[in-house]
């Protein structure tokens, strides 16, 4: 009878629960995303007359949360569970999935830069589009008040696009509006010593003058001239968030196909 002592005969523990504990704070992000989804849906009503998120014309961005909750619990839930059960099928699962995002994010960054035009385009289209629907749903008018506040701006390419929504424009048919040729508060260019938010400053606002008249009480460069204004001033935290994004995903991807390697090597070893 002949024994043979292989080397290695069980997967590294350290690899093991390395890659348990790099997916289990996802896992738990992913929940938390999806669990501040819901509830918002279930503050706006949206759970008990599901009817609401095809009735709404703009960007929801509660559908934002819950995409990047879902895919990172199920990401998560796959690492977590292939370490622990040493279940391949989930481990390359879990990388090919986390090298194909990491693939598309790469894509559209090289897009976005050599298509700067169409981007710019597509982007003022979202955002008038978005425009139009700003009194449609509250967390989209929370998002589009808190991009105008922070970049000092208003509109896409500048206050008039407030003409395309129904509260704000400037027609004639436009007579029950007490929001009538003006521009949300979040417009406005408030005093420092105010420390009263006056939701009502800009009613009225583009009623008479021109661009300039209106220079002294509201913002009248359009956002996307203000983030492309922004971009250049914060291209090193841009860049640095991105290179982290990516250093995780690869330590993802690392952890994922050391691991497979070595469960395939003791698998070998067995048989």
């Amino acid at each position: 009878m002949h024994y043979y002592r292989y080397e290695n005969a069980e997967v590294s523990c350290c690899y093991k629960y390395l890659m348990f504990s790099y997916n289990i704070i996802f896992w738990l992000a992913g929940s938390a995303f999806i669990a501040i989804g819901f509830w918002a849906w279930s503050e706006k009503g949206v759970l008990s007359d599901l009817t609401q998120v095809t009735r709404l014309h703009g960007f929801d961005p509660v559908w934002g949360v819950l995409v990047v909750g879902t895919v990172t619990f199920i990401l998560g839930f796959a690492g977590c569970v292939g370490a622990l059960r040493e279940n391949i099928c989930l481990l390359k699962f879990f990388s090919g999935v986390i090298g194909f995002i990491f693939f598309l994010e790469l894509t559209a960054a090289v897009l976005a830069f050599v298509f700067q035009g169409q981007v710019r385009e597509w982007i003022s289209e979202f955002f008038l589009a978005n425009v139009k629907a700003y009194r449609d749903d509250i967390d989209l008018q929370n998002l589009i008040d808190s991009l105008q506040k922070l970049n000092h701006c208003c509109g896409a390419k500048h206050p008039n696009d407030w003409n395309m929504n129904v509260y704000f424009n400037c027609s004639n048919k436009n007579n029950l509006s007490r929001e009538k040729c003006g521009v949300p508060f979040s417009c406005c260019i408030s005093e420092p010593a105010v420390t009263v938010l006056n939701t009502q400053c800009g009613y009225d606002v583009r009623e008479k003058g021109t661009l300039n008249d209106w220079s002294s009480s509201i913002y009248i460069k359009g956002c996307i001239d203000a983030l492309e204004d922004w971009l250049p001033r914060n291209l090193y935290i841009v860049a640095g968030v991105f290179i982290v994004i990516s250093l995780l995903q690869m330590v993802g991807i690392f952890l994922a196909r050391t691991l497979i390697g070595d469960i395939e090597k003791v698998k070998f070893n067995y048989y």
